[in-house]
């Protein structure tokens, strides 16, 4: 969206002009899924598709919202002196918490806001429409009122945000991809030391293809906070032996010499996904890095595999995209992206063969599933910027 589309939109719905125009991307994740709260490496990137803001600041400490997305909920307004989780708010919560972190932090956050939000993420994709609307509403509040903010700041504050005020236990993967961002490039992330590398995504005549599920997944109502507590169960077991602070610390042979100490199946096998998908992480890594395309599709196969069988967060909607385009021709590797349990998966596809496979996919998916699979592809983008 060009920036005079945003302020003419901005202007109809609040009769002004705003003050600053903005963007937060989304994010893909190559692989590392379900290792960011189990202290592994993740390697994601941002996305092209994203989130618009514009704002301007009030005389009063009125907060008024308005979401093109969600056009019959209108302008939602709430006051700096309530920013507590309401239901009833929405998606405005996202925005309530961060200003609340904010302020909390000593950043001062001391007049309302009018704030218009147009997203083209696909809500309920996967694709981190929450984390990239806190990253949007920190850049907003750190342009209009001159906070010192530093950009990692921000992006813990997300997290806190999506922990402590909307109840997802989840960890900083999302946030930091968002706001840290870089254009033709994926993040190598060590999400126990926050140090990360930023890798040339060379996948030389093939593209990333989104194949978005359309099945609907409220990430606070998933199953994702009970395997986070089935992992801190494992490790705790793990911790009578062995002198470690979280699992992403273990490779595979020894997590193999110390698994008799996880006394049940269901947390055997999700500290099992999270210690052998942290070392496919590094491997993937290692073998972008070396151009090695082919390897890079076969860890990102054995991904989804793991996903499937020893962390059950697929599902009939992603196995299905998945194991299908497996056997697409042009296919280096698919699996689901983000948290599961519907969302979207990925596929690295050959350009030429891209439309063959969206019919094939697509017609496959329809007959096991009943609807239609929606596909974009992915460009890889800048963190929150604000609009020039």
């Amino acid at each position: 969206m060009e920036k005079a589309e945003l302020v003419s939109k901005f202007n109809d719905i609040f009769g002004v002009n705003p003050e600053g125009t903005f963007f937060s991307p989304g994010r893909i994740n190559l692989i590392g899924e379900h290792t960011d709260y189990n202290g592994g490496h993740v390697f994601p990137c941002a996305i092209t598709l994203g989130t618009y803001g514009a704002a301007k600041k009030r005389a009063d400490r009125k907060l008024r919202f308005y979401s093109a997305n969600f056009k019959d909920k209108g302008i939602i307004e709430t006051s700096l002196d309530d920013l507590v989780y309401k239901a009833e708010d929405n998606w405005t919560n996202y925005a309530k918490g961060m200003i609340k972190f904010l302020n909390e932090a000593g950043y001062s956050v001391n007049q309302g806001m009018d704030v218009y939000i147009e997203g083209n993420i696909p809500n309920a994709s996967g694709l981190s429409s929450s984390s990239s609307l806190e990253l949007l509403i920190g850049i907003i509040c750190q342009e209009l009122f001159q906070l010192k903010t530093e950009r990692l700041d921000l992006v813990k504050l997300g997290q806190k945000t999506e922990n402590d005020f909307i109840g997802v236990n989840s960890g900083i993967m999302d946030q930091f991809a968002i706001g840290m961002g870089q254009a033709g490039k994926a993040l190598l992330l060590d999400t126990n030391t926050l140090e990360y590398t930023p890798v040339p995504l060379d996948l030389k005549d093939n593209v990333i293809v989104i194949m978005n599920t359309n099945k609907k997944r409220e990430l606070a109502d998933s199953k994702y906070n009970e395997r986070r507590t089935e992992c801190e169960k494992a490790l705790a077991e793990l911790q009578q032996e062995l002198s470690i602070n979280s699992l992403g610390e273990l490779d595979e042979d020894t997590f193999d010499e110390y698994s008799y100490l996880i006394e049940d199946e269901a947390r055997l096998k999700r500290a099992r996904h999270a210690v052998s998908e942290n070392q496919r992480t590094l491997r993937a890594e290692r073998a972008l890095e070396a151009g090695d395309l082919d390897k890079f599709g076969r860890l990102i196969n054995a991904s989804h595999v793991s996903l499937e069988h020893d962390y059950e967060v697929t599902g009939v909607e992603l196995d299905t995209l998945a194991h299908t385009a497996w056997k697409q021709a042009g296919v280096l590797g698919a699996r689901m992206t983000g948290a599961g349990f519907g969302g979207c998966g990925i596929a690295i596809v050959a350009k030429d063969c891209v439309d063959s496979f969206k019919e094939n996919v697509g017609k496959a998916y329809i007959e096991k599933i009943g609807y239609a699979p929606s596909f974009y592809i992915a460009q890889v983008a800048n963190g929150t910027c604000v609009l020039d």
